[in-house]
């Protein structure tokens, strides 16, 4: 078959599969959002139109298209059509203030922002150059349909190689603008050919933004090896787990916070998720506990991965394969090269705590005209290698298991002594009363830093507080302990720490 041919070779692009598994499975289903779903020949033609259109606006090789709003079937074709006419698709978070969002839009360069409601709401009254399209065909711009080239359109071929940029990820950085994060399409290319358990037959389910890595990771390899991606909105974990039932779903990938609200479920086991081949997770720390609990009540293998949007190296733990590593993150994938440095850019013995730092084909070109930022992301070894800082502090077991401490900007240094906010999660999320909790360092005229904790759930503060301070040592005590009625996170899943600090230096 012609897709299986392009995916064992050495290199081939997402726009020429999908064109492969039009001709081989016309009628399959490519995606389901809701009560619609679009066929692989359906997406084929609709990928023409949107290339076509963006060709007779005038869009360039390699210019970028921005993308502002939530998952749609028409969302994914902006950004595969994109593809096709040779351009960079730029998905936005909504989320993002206006400003920052404007930008954004400059800063890629985009002529054309595709958006919807959600993103014409995000986006308020910040003036931006570039032409609107409304995804939804409502006001926010001229109407998508409208937008279109004519049906049985096809734009002019474009040559694409490994070194052009597939597309460009915002970071999700809560001040100033993020940085766009340019990966090319080899990288993209490794993510397709490596892609694991079976995604030919794969009823995925999307349940994270399409703006997000996390959730291209797994989106991107599903349309590339011709399964069906299964498009949610919001996250809801019930709607999450019928939708699953339903589609009798094979693969997820899903955020630790997505997990722990699932699992909490009173009727999760009344569920048939017995279809279930693969389970992911990423993005944020995921607890040896709650790992255990997804082992043990839902079908299918679970894997953890612990990487970076902008590359570098990549580790994986089989949960399955390994019950007793569930507080590491894995060992490095094949083909990736992970070391761990000190403060002056010195490898550390085995076994001794480190900067983690990454090596492999899969990463980025480097941030989108920020020359000096992609500097500081990058590490050479004695040859000269270029590897990427991930920002995390760690330590490699005895048995080469990479086990996170924390990111190194959360580090609390207090009166001389390093207290890594993670250990004191996890004995105080061990606290009956508390459902969910972090700790940041607030400055402290006496100690520099001293760690601040906040957490959700019914215990109370003082009591919870006296609790932690008695059983962990003197440098470790918290200062104060706030009680909330939910942690601050961005769309997936991570706390957002630096919000937790601004709220309490206000307070």
């Amino acid at each position: 078959m012609r897709t299986e041919a392009m995916l064992t070779g050495e290199f081939a692009t997402l726009s020429d599969l999908i064109r492969g598994h039009a001709e081989e499975r016309p009628d399959k289903p490519a995606m389901i959002c809701e009560d619609r779903s679009i066929g692989y020949a359906a997406l084929d033609a609709m990928l023409d139109r949107v290339a076509a259109a963006l060709q007779r606006e005038g869009l360039a090789r390699n210019e970028a298209v921005a993308i502002l709003g939530a998952p749609s079937i028409e969302y994914a074709c902006t950004f595969f059509g994109a593809l096709r006419a040779g351009c960079v698709p730029t998905p936005l978070q909504p989320s993002a203030t206006p400003a920052q969002l404007a930008a954004m839009i400059a800063d890629c360069g985009a002529k054309i922002l595709f958006l919807d409601a959600t993103g014409a709401r995000a986006l308020g009254d910040a003036t931006v150059a570039a032409q609107r399209v409304a995804l939804d065909d409502g006001d926010a711009g001229i109407a998508f349909h409208a937008f279109l080239a004519p049906e049985g359109s096809r734009p002019v071929p474009v040559e694409v190689g490994p070194d052009d940029p597939f597309n460009i990820i915002y970071s999700s950085g809560t001040t100033g603008v993020p940085k766009g994060i340019v990966q090319p399409q080899a990288m993209r290319w490794i993510h397709i050919a490596r892609a694991p358990g079976g995604f030919a037959n794969a009823v995925t389910m999307i349940a994270t933004p399409l703006y997000s890595n996390t959730t291209l990771v797994s989106f991107i390899p599903t349309i590339a090896w011709g399964g069906t991606a299964v498009l949610l909105g919001k996250f809801d974990a019930h709607s999450f787990v019928s939708q699953a039932a339903k589609h009798r779903a094979t693969h997820a990938m899903l955020v630790p916070v997505q997990y722990q609200r699932i699992m909490a479920l009173p009727d999760f086991d009344s569920f048939d998720l017995s279809a279930f081949v693969l389970k992911t997770c990423t993005s944020a720390p995921f607890s040896a506990a709650l790992k255990a609990d997804v082992l043990a009540r839902w079908p299918g293998l679970l894997v953890e991965y612990y990487g970076m949007t902008e590359g570098g190296g990549t580790t994986a733990l089989l949960c399955n394969m390994h019950p007793t590593k569930l507080h590491t993150v894995g060992t490095p994938l094949p083909g990736q090269d992970i070391r761990l440095i000190d403060e002056a850019g010195n490898e550390v013995p085995q076994g001794e705590m480190g900067e983690v730092v990454g090596r492999s084909g899969a990463m980025m070109s480097g941030y989108h005209g920020r020359a000096e930022a992609t500097r500081d992301a990058t590490w050479h070894d004695a040859e000269g290698n270029r590897y990427i800082r991930h920002g995390d502090v760690g330590r490699f077991d005895e048995d080469g298991f990479l086990i996170l401490m924390d990111r190194k900007k959360d580090l609390i240094i207090s009166g001389g002594f390093n207290i890594y906010p993670s250990d004191l999660e996890a004995e105080l999320g061990a606290h009956p009363g508390v459902a969910d909790c972090a700790v940041v360092g607030i400055p402290s005229e006496q100690w520099g830093e001293t760690p601040v904790g906040f957490f959700t759930g019914p215990g109370d503060p003082a009591e919870v507080l006296a609790w932690f301070n008695a059983r962990v040592g003197k440098t470790q005590r918290l200062a104060d302990l706030v009680k909330l009625d939910e942690l601050p996170r961005n769309a997936i899943g991570k706390v957002l720490k630096r919000e937790l600090r601004d709220r309490y230096a206000a307070a």
